[in-house]
């Protein structure tokens, strides 16, 4: 008898027409348990690849307190949650778990997570993990890893890039260059990354002795769109840079595009540093350079973390705070002042 759910799906009734079986037999094989022949088994196997039939996800969890999957929550896709998921997807590679996207905060409101982190736990994902979260303090009954927290201090582990050194190492190779008069696109205030860069950027200012001049730190919000009026402003300042620093490559982006414009040469009239390395960087003209954070190391340590908290019931009490390290990509978009 045909038990088919009435949507096209194959159940386990199918299942077990098609092997000529029980469904309890069916059921036996699916869940590794002994008292079905060798032979029983395989055909009971090649039925249900032949099906395409998949259990119930939830009635398995039910059984097993476990699904086998990996839940991540984003706000929006864009280049770099695009590369952190690569980043995930990969080490999830030939791992038994799987992996479902969840992107529900795109209005950009500060405490999305726990609005919609009660969809993954329990019954979807035996673990979050949590892109850019706008709190840290989610309450779950499940293990937790945030990626590029807003806030500094978490309660759950975290995963960052040296975002302070890389700041560092852009701007000192814009001073190297002998540029003095630089300018700054940070990304958002609320974001613990950004306030990082925009604290490298000061203190490689500092350290060589040239002073600060608010007109020149413009706020750009990690986004080409959003980074459109403060990089015009920069470019239009009656003494513009002749250097600038965007915090992200996205913003860089709209500088070179602005910049173009308004006919200022870039490298010639204006050198151009970036952060983030995504791939899209490398494709400008002039190719940017910028600050490389392995976002793809990203994903692949807050998987590592993970995993251990889900496997490690009696994981210690204190969370990892693991900070990877950034590295300066010089391409063409800088050269000394002037030339």
């Amino acid at each position: 008898m045909n038990v088919s759910d009435g949507l096209g799906r194959a159940t386990i009734g199918d299942v077990a027409d098609r092997a000529g079986v029980s469904i309890a037999t069916v059921s036996r094989v699916m869940n590794d348990r002994y008292g079905v022949a060798i032979a029983t088994a395989a055909r009971v196997r090649l039925a249900i690849d032949e099906l395409g039939y998949e259990s119930n996800l939830i009635a398995r969890s039910m059984r097993s307190q476990r699904t086998d999957i990996i839940g991540v929550m984003v706000s929006d896709i864009e280049p770099f949650s695009s590369e952190l998921l690569k980043g995930i997807a990969s080490e999830l590679r030939d791992s038994g778990l799987a992996l479902i996207v969840y992107s529900g905060g795109m209005s950009g409101e500060d405490g999305w997570e726990r609005r919609y982190l009660s969809r993954l736990s329990d019954t979807l994902a035996d673990g979050t993990i949590l892109v850019t979260p706008t709190v840290v303090d989610v309450d779950s009954s499940h293990p937790i890893v945030a990626v590029d927290p807003h806030v500094g201090g978490s309660a759950i582990p975290t995963v960052a890039s040296q975002n302070y050194e890389g700041a560092i190492a852009a701007t000192e190779h814009l001073i190297g260059l002998g540029h003095r008069r630089i300018g700054f696109l940070g990304g958002r205030p609320d974001l613990e990354s950004s306030r990082r860069r925009e604290a490298g950027y000061l203190a490689a200012l500092a350290a060589a002795g040239i002073p600060f001049e608010p007109e020149l730190n413009q706020v750009g919000g990690y986004t080409e769109e959003t980074a459109r009026e403060p990089a015009e402003a920069l470019l239009r300042l009656p003494e513009r840079p002749s250097a600038i620093f965007a915090a992200n490559d996205l913003s860089a982006i709209q500088v070179l595009r602005t910049a173009g414009e308004l006919g200022i040469r870039v490298p010639d009239d204006l050198a151009l540093v970036g952060f983030d390395n995504i791939p899209e960087s490398a494709l400008t003209d002039p190719p940017l350079t910028t600050v490389d954070q392995p976002i793809q190391a990203l994903g692949h340590e807050a998987v590592r973390i993970l995993i251990g908290l889900i496997n490690d019931p009696s994981r210690p009490s204190e969370p990892a705070h693991v900070l990877l390290p950034t590295k300066l990509v010089v391409r063409r978009s800088c050269t000394p002042p002037g030339r």
